[in-house]
């Protein structure tokens, strides 16, 4: 069905089809209504990739994500998604895998289908994105290059929540169970616990790099014992959970003899045995941030999007007094 069609149903001619999809208010309202009612009534749909042919808008956003297996995303996408649906266009997902060869092929199909796109976790060198960011806008999330728009939730507060919380129970040992080499976010999670363990007077080792799934937190367990520690943060939540159930198979009580404490609070964390102590971070918001923003370079207007986006220490059962005062 074309606009052809549409016309002679209609009565008037193909320009006037056209403007009504394209400019609606060089049509009266009378004439564009007779043309949707002859659309609806021929069953025409738009066709994205043909109105791109002219405009070189496709009305997609693309949202790339490194593990779309991964829970922590969940809000995240839905707030990516809110956003797109309300400024008319549609979103299109892929994922990396965490592997930067996919994550570069994803970024180069992405940009030749979308108008814009959102990296999240992105593992990317900084080169490379700059390189993908000349051709369309590009939005980070969890990443910052000084000259790329990003939305990164300020991770200080839980961070600093979660140590004080520890050193409360006693605890004067704590390692972080650290995630990808590549993870930008790893790397300053890192550094942010490091420092807020020596301030409290805290011994504090880096176990890692680890894969940031089930079974890299299982896996770290073995050096986790290692080290000594009486307590652990690890890269995500998923990591946590793993570990607690590789304490669990090894017989260690969780938390009489370690306390366990994750990141981003996914919403598995309250159903675990015991329920997880975790560092919420509100990705839907940064998700909802990121398109905005996204959105705003498209239409080239300077709207202010918040970014004071702050973590929080959600405190369950994972987390208890250290045996060794």
């Amino acid at each position: 069905m074309t606009i052809y069609d549409i016309a002679k149903e209609a009565g008037v001619s193909p320009s006037t089809v056209s403007r009504v999809f394209s400019r609606p208010e060089r049509v009266s309202a009378a004439t564009a209504k007779r043309i949707r009612d002859a659309a609806a009534a021929l069953n025409f749909r738009i066709n994205p990739l043909a109105r791109a042919l002219p405009t070189g808008r496709t009305g997609t956003l693309g949202l790339l994500l490194s593990d779309i297996t991964n829970p922590v995303y969940f809000n995240l996408v839905r707030g990516a998604g809110r956003v797109a649906s309300a400024e008319g266009y549609t979103l299109v997902l892929a994922e990396s895998q965490e592997v930067p060869g996919l994550e570069a092929q994803a970024v180069e199909r992405l940009l030749s289908l979308v108008d814009g796109l959102v990296l999240v976790g992105a593992r990317l060198k900084d080169e490379d994105i700059l390189r993908f960011a000349e051709r369309k806008p590009v939005v980070l999330v969890n990443r910052t290059i000084a000259s790329v728009p990003h939305v990164v939730p300020d991770i200080t507060p839980g961070i600093k929540a979660a140590i004080n919380h520890l050193v409360s129970y006693g605890h004067r040992s704590v390692a972080f169970l650290s995630g990808p080499a590549t993870s930008w976010m790893s790397k300053w999670r890192w550094e942010t616990i490091m420092d807020e363990a020596l301030q409290c007077g805290m011994s504090v080792v880096e176990i890692g790099p680890s894969s940031p799934t089930f079974e890299g937190g299982a896996e770290g367990l073995r050096r986790v014992r290692a080290s000594g520690v009486t307590a652990v943060l690890t890269f995500n939540d998923v990591m946590a959970i793993g570990l607690l159930t590789a304490c669990e198979d090894a017989g260690i009580a969780v938390p009489e003899e370690l306390s366990i404490v994750g990141f981003d609070d996914i919403f598995v964390s309250e159903f675990t045995a015991p329920s997880l102590t975790s560092i919420r971070t509100p990705l839907g918001e940064a998700g909802e941030n990121a398109f905005r923003r996204l959105v705003s370079t498209l239409k080239g207007i300077d709207e202010e999007v918040p970014s004071d986006l702050a973590t929080g220490l959600i405190i369950r059962k994972s987390t208890g007094p250290s045996r060794r005062n």
